[in-house]
């Protein structure tokens, strides 16, 4: 005995239509869902500041200028840091290590510190990469000792 409407349709087949818009409404929601977080809801946890602390802006970081002078050759004629001349390569390592108070192997203010090349333009390559080389790092007893990672090269202004 199956049950019919007065109007003699069976009831089962008014279901697959429904079923049908259900799934399209799923469809529909699970596409314009966002998962991402709002903007702005980072979640930051900010120390409370202190009613009259300056100390809360952090320093500025070392910058030391070093200017490589090529002769006509392309050959090293002079090394400057800063104002000051600098005799050789050795040297200038030397000064940096005490600009970024390197005390034997344990850099303090290497991670702040930068370092801009300015190099003339003939000079050789091997005199601006042994410049790299001698304020990046060096090497104590086996192991290397990082003193620079920042350092960029500016051209050297023509007056």
């Amino acid at each position: 005995m199956r049950y019919e409407d007065r109007d003699g349709n069976d009831p089962d087949a008014k279901m697959t239509p429904m079923i049908d818009v259900v799934f399209l409404l799923l469809i529909f929601f699970l596409l314009t869902f966002q998962i991402i977080a709002p903007e702005g809801d980072l979640r930051i946890h900010m120390p409370q500041a202190a009613a009259e602390t300056i100390d809360a802006i952090p320093p500025a970081p070392l910058l030391i200028r070093i200017t490589l002078q090529a002769d006509r050759q392309g050959e090293l004629a002079a090394i400057h840091m800063g104002e000051r001349k600098v005799a050789d390569f050795d040297q200038l390592r030397r000064e940096v290590r005490r600009l970024v108070n390197d005390d034997h192997g344990h850099a303090s203010t290497a991670a702040g510190a930068e370092v801009e090349l300015q190099c003339d333009r003939n000079l050789r390559f091997e005199h601006t990469m042994h410049a790299v080389t001698s304020v990046s790092g060096y090497v104590d007893r086996h192991r290397i000792v990082p003193l620079v990672e920042k350092i960029r090269f500016t051209p050297k202004s023509e007056i």
